[in-house]
């Protein structure tokens, strides 16, 4: 891994200047589809220095064909575990339904699952000439003219033509620049675990229970990567692991046998009606957060990336990049929210009808869900 700390200014290049907001999976993918763009990149990271990242990451195909794009298929394939099947059970663990992941995705590209700092840590190697300010973040981006001003956290300022605001659900660009809108509580409370593997089945595994789940997937030769949650007015807001675990045969047992908690938060979506303004843009979670449940969230910040290197390489101005960014990107982002929801929807019926309709069609339903992102963003 090669990062290097730098003052308020980059090495100097004649192209625009470009501001990054976040260090994290999006921005960093920015970073590397920027590349080929004669652009002079900043980033910056409120975080103080790289630190391992969450728990696990389960990478369906489409995020597959963005590490491939990104260059980085292979370096991440190396660390981690090549799904094989999906197995949806019931809360005592009996099968409702299961399929192989290679009739999800018909081009047979695979399905992996690792450790979310994995990930991260193959983003941040070889970021060529661009480097991260750590431990700072935007207090202002003011429009002044064609440019924006922006002042920063440790009292420096820069000016850009381009802010990508790549920082999270809890975005400060967008409340910088879009006010306060956008960020919804599901009324879900999740926890994200990793335990020692419990079993050889290269198998992503989920038990549903009455408005709560339990996922299980391998993420390395030792490790599980495990996510528990539950829906607050099922379980009242003070639930803890312990007693949402219980609600799943053998899961309590299994949580307390050596499992270490990496992340406890409730799990909200962002939902914006546009995701630029002026010269200021949001990738990833900032403009279109969303809930676990089809493993999306890494996948669109790529292929955010992506589209927006592709336009910003190819499209005359950057104002006009962007208008073609969100006329592109909207219809694919919108379905991904949508059928989350559904199957949101779904998880959330009475147990009795809702395994009733797994064992009935969810081996369509769950196809259904991806059909949309069959080909490329």
């Amino acid at each position: 891994m090669t990062t290097r700390e730098q003052d308020a200014s980059s090495p100097a290049r004649s192209g625009p200047r470009v501001l990054v907001v976040g260090a994290g999976i999006a921005g960093l993918a920015v970073v590397r589809a920027l590349r080929g763009w004669d652009a002079q990149i900043d980033v910056v990271e409120r975080e103080t220095a790289p630190h391992e990242v969450g728990a696990g990451i389960f990478l369906p195909g489409n995020a597959v064909r963005g590490l491939r794009a990104l260059g980085l298929d292979k370096t991440v394939a190396e660390q981690a575990v090549r799904i094989e099947r999906h197995r949806i059970a019931d809360h005592r663990g009996r099968v409702l339904f299961e399929l192989d992941t290679s009739s999800l995705w018909p081009d047979d590209v695979p399905t992996l699952a690792t450790r979310r700092a994995t990930v991260h840590a193959a983003l941040l190697d070889d970021l060529g000439d661009t480097v991260i300010r750590w431990g700072t973040g935007p207090v202002t981006v003011v429009r002044d003219g064609p440019g924006l001003d922006v002042t920063f956290t440790d009292g420096t300022s820069g000016r850009y033509d381009l802010v990508i605001g790549a920082d999270g659900a809890h975005s400060a660009v967008r409340r910088l620049v879009f006010g306060d809108v956008g960020l919804r509580a599901t009324g879900v409370q999740a926890w994200r675990l990793v335990m020692p593997r419990r079993s050889a089945e290269p198998v992503w595994a989920v038990r549903l229970g009455r408005g709560a789940s339990f996922l299980t997937i391998p993420v390395s030769e030792d490790l599980d990567y495990c996510y528990l949650d539950v829906n607050v007015d099922v379980a009242g807001s003070g639930a803890t692991l312990a007693e949402v675990a219980a609600r799943f045969d053998g899961a309590a047992q299994a949580v307390a046998d050596g499992a270490a908690v990496r992340h406890t938060g409730p799990i909200e979506e962002v939902s914006l009606g546009y995701w630029s303004r002026g010269r200021v843009l949001l990738v990833g979670d900032a403009a279109h957060a969303t809930p676990p449940s089809l493993a999306q969230g890494a996948a669109m910040a790529m292929e955010d990336a992506l589209v927006l290197g592709e336009l910003l390489r190819t499209t005359p101005s950057v104002p006009a990049a962007l208008r073609e960014y969100e006329r592109r990107r909207r219809p694919r982002v919108d379905r991904v929210q949508q059928q989350t929801r559904q199957r949101d929807r779904t998880r959330g019926l009475h147990p009795a009808a809702r395994n009733l309709l797994l064992r009935t069609v969810g081996r369509r339903l769950f196809r259904a869900n991806y059909t949309g992102l069959h080909a490329g963003p």
